[in-house]
């Protein structure tokens, strides 16, 4: 496995930002390599043990920890509905307030499904994308290569989130809606640390959706669950659906969200793409412009 590069974090404009794994860091280091740290992994990325911790995560006295999280991770709160939240899992998948993320309209502009760091990938022939160094099979992560056959030479997009971010996540364009395939797996950390000792893209659990797009061709959207997220929610759908509306959430810890793009269908943000070859992720918003139609263009 090829060796992680350095992670930095920059906003649009190439301003580096503090990593928010930083922190995580040591503690990941020494989970993943070490004989002691890996038993314990054995344990903590059984989908069981995210069950239990959202159950304890779901009860009355959760809410105790709230302000802490709030201060820790300097959440705007002012971005989000006023209520008194009934347990900490329902203050992490708070909604936020009308206009707190407008979503572009521009049809010939892809806008961003989640808050997120972001980085944006090719997609070689052969059917691979490299993730912090880390090289991943597109046939591997989909299940399916025939499915993978049809995104060769296109992007991926990678929107990792962290607790901090908003957890709910929408639909990038106005689109019909196909079949939704589920892969149960692991749930390791999808901090990069990880990449360095598990090809978490291939392991972890995730749901997988065919979008036919109203201006960027046949979209998927994958949603990938994280350490400590026992529960990716969709919601029930119509057969069409619109750009913004919101798909499902994840509830309590990081988590990803990917999305395919055909070859020949869209250009990506340029400054994105810059830091995304510079292996820096991009912070963006749920429904803020990333890439463009190459029709429009």
């Amino acid at each position: 496995m090829s060796k992680q590069q350095p992670v930095t974090i920059r906003d649009r404009t190439g301003i580096p930002i503090a990593d928010s794994c930083e922190k995580q860091g040591k503690l990941l280091a020494w989970l993943y390599g070490s004989s002691i740290g890996q038993n314990a992994l054995r344990i903590l990325t059984k989908p069981l043990v995210s069950d239990v911790v959202g159950e304890l995560l779901e009860h009355p006295l959760s809410t105790a920890a709230i302000p802490f999280f709030v201060k820790s991770k300097q959440i705007p709160m002012q971005d989000y509905l006023p209520e008194k939240y009934r347990s900490f899992n329902a203050f992490f998948t708070r909604t936020a307030r009308p206009g707190a993320r407008p979503v572009n309209q521009s049809p010939e502009l892809l806008v961003s499904p989640c808050d997120a760091k972001l980085t944006v990938l090719p997609i070689t022939e052969e059917l691979r994308f490299t993730v912090k160094g880390t090289e991943y099979a597109l046939p591997r992560f989909l299940g399916c290569k025939k499915l993978a056959n049809r995104f060769a030479g296109g992007w991926c997009m990678v929107f990792r989130l962290t607790p901090d971010d908003y957890h709910r996540y929408c639909y990038p364009d106005d689109a019909r809606v196909g079949t939704t395939r589920y892969i149960e797996g692991m749930l390791h950390t999808v901090n990069p640390v990880s990449s360095d000792y598990v090809k978490v893209y291939h392991e972890n659990t995730r749901t997988i959706t065919m979008l036919c797009t109203e201006h960027f061709g046949h979209m998927l959207q994958i949603e990938v669950g994280a350490m400590l997220v026992g529960r990716i929610v969709n919601h029930p759908h119509t057969p069409e659906v619109k750009r913004g509306e919101e798909k499902g959430y994840f509830a309590f810890g990081g988590s990803t969200v990917v999305l395919l793009a055909e070859a020949d269908m869209i250009a990506p943000d340029a400054q994105i793409l810059k830091n995304s070859e510079e292996h820096c992720e991009t912070i963006v918003r749920y429904g803020e412009p990333i890439a463009s139609s190459l029709s429009h263009t």
